[in-house]
């Protein structure tokens, strides 16, 4: 029984790691992943923070959670209605696996996206501008949760019925932008009016931007394990709509 429990686990981890490599392969260089994933946070960065004289550590932290929002969520609202368009969802759709075990695939494919982009910014941070990371590990877990959360965003805009990826392009991004603006990126938790503080609890970039001050610059006003969960919560709440959008949209016809 425990055996074939343990066979059932690992075959499905197999199934869902060759959905992620194959969309790898395919669309990591399309110009969509590019323009949204890799562009649009450095632009934002730069746009915001020029003329603000912010110490490199603190520009540091804020680079690496625009960097996991806009590039992790790219990848579901650009792939999965691409995939409905060419047919290969219905393919995917009939092969014996789970549609948990699909989702956890596209999944996948923001997060490691997100956590190369992110290495990059941080390299450039530690090489360019002299940054040291205060707290190496929980640099690590904060990349890797960020990452995982907003990638599971990125699903609940790609499991809307749909076949063209402009369709649900636009609302995420507006989404994204508006998570930004009421998190505590630009704005420190700390001088926000206590009415604006509430409203940036409800972001998950706000825990991630706070989990990132205190890896890289070892200053952030949440406590670290509260960061960690809230990130850990998001994410799950944003997996489980995506389930049933999925869901629904079979029932449509996409």
């Amino acid at each position: 029984m425990t055996d074939g429990w343990q066979e059932r686990v690992i075959d499905e981890i197999a199934q869902a790691w060759t959905v992620t490599v194959k969309d790898i392969k395919v669309y990591y260089l399309r110009p969509g992943m590019i323009m949204f994933g890799v562009l649009m946070p450095f632009f934002l960065f730069f746009s915001f923070s020029i003329r603000r004289h912010i110490a490199a550590t603190q520009g540091e932290a804020r680079l690496l959670a625009l960097t996991l929002l806009f590039t992790a969520a790219a990848a579901g609202p650009f792939i999965i209605p691409l995939e409905r368009r060419l047919g290969t969802y219905d393919r995917l759709m009939a092969a014996p696996m789970s549609l948990l075990t699909l989702l956890l695939g596209k999944m996948a494919v923001g997060a490691l996206f997100a956590i190369a982009v992110s290495l990059v910014a941080l390299l450039a941070g530690v090489l360019v501008f002299g940054v040291a990371v205060a707290h190496p590990w929980l640099l690590a877990v904060g990349i890797l949760l960020g990452a995982c959360c907003f990638a599971a965003l990125g699903l609940v805009f790609g499991s809307i019925p749909t076949r063209s990826p402009g369709d649900v392009q636009m609302p995420s991004v507006l989404l994204r932008w508006g998570l930004l603006f009421i998190s505590g990126v630009f704005v420190p938790l700390r001088d926000m009016a206590p009415l604006a503080r509430a409203v940036a609890y409800l972001s998950p970039l706000t825990y991630a931007q706070d989990l990132m001050d205190h890896a890289v610059a070892g200053t952030g006003m949440l406590s670290p394990h509260l960061d960690v969960a809230a990130l850990l919560l998001f994410g799950i709440l944003f997996l489980s709509p995506s389930i049933w959008l999925h869901r629904r949209s079979r029932q449509l016809g996409y």
